[in-house]
C-alpha cells in the first residue's frame, strides 16, 4: 500500500477514533475492557467481571517473575568454595581398612544391574550329572556267572 492511501484512510477514520476516546474517558477503563470480554451468557457474569478486573486495593498481588533471576545453590557454593575436595575425598575413601565381603559386593552388583531381562546375564547352564548305574560291578559279575556260567574278563 502506498503512503497516500494510508493517510486518506486515517483521515477518514480520525473522527471515529476521537469519538472512541471521548467515550472511554466517561467510563472506567477496567470496567469497559471487562464488559467487552464478557460472554453473553446470563450465568456467571459477575464472576467474569471480577475475574477480568482483578483484585483491587492492598490485596492486589504485584509479585512477578519477569525481572527476577533465580540463583542456583550450586553456583553460590562454587563462588564461595575456591577449590575442589575431590582429591581429599578420594584419599579418604581409599584409606578405609574395612573391605566388604564377597556376598555384599554380589548383592550390590545384582541390585545395580537393573530389573529388565536385557540387563541380566543368562544363568550358567547346570551340567547334567553323570548317570550312575543302579547295579554295582560285583552285581554285574554275579549276573555273568549266573547267565553265562563263567565271568567274562575284559581285554585291555
Amino acid at each position: 500500500m502506498s503512503v497516500s492511501l494510508i493517510r486518506r484512510g486515517l483521515e477518514l477514520l480520525s473522527d471515529d477514533i476521537e469519538d472512541l476516546k471521548v467515550k472511554k474517558k466517561k467510563t472506567t477503563p477496567n470496567t469497559a475492557a471487562a464488559m467487552e470480554q464478557i460472554s453473553t451468557n446470563r450465568q456467571g457474569v459477575t464472576r467474569q467481571v471480577k475475574r477480568l478486573q482483578g483484585r483491587l486495593g492492598p490485596g492486589k498481588s504485584k509479585a512477578t517473575v519477569k525481572d527476577k533471576r533465580i540463583k542456583s545453590a550450586i553456583e553460590e557454593f562454587r563462588k564461595k568454595q575456591g577449590k575442589t575436595n575431590l582429591s581429599a575425598n578420594l584419599k579418604y575413601f581409599t584409606k578405609t581398612t574395612s573391605k566388604p565381603t564377597g556376598s555384599d559386593t554380589f548383592k550390590i552388583q545384582n541390585h545395580n544391574k537393573g530389573r529388565q531381562s536385557r540387563n541380566r546375564p543368562d544363568n550358567p547352564a547346570k551340567k547334567p550329572k553323570e548317570t550312575q548305574s543302579l547295579f554295582t560291578e560285583e552285581e554285574f559279575q554275579q549276573f555273568q556267572k549266573e547267565y553265562f556260567g563263567k565271568t567274562v574278563e575284559e581285554s585291555s
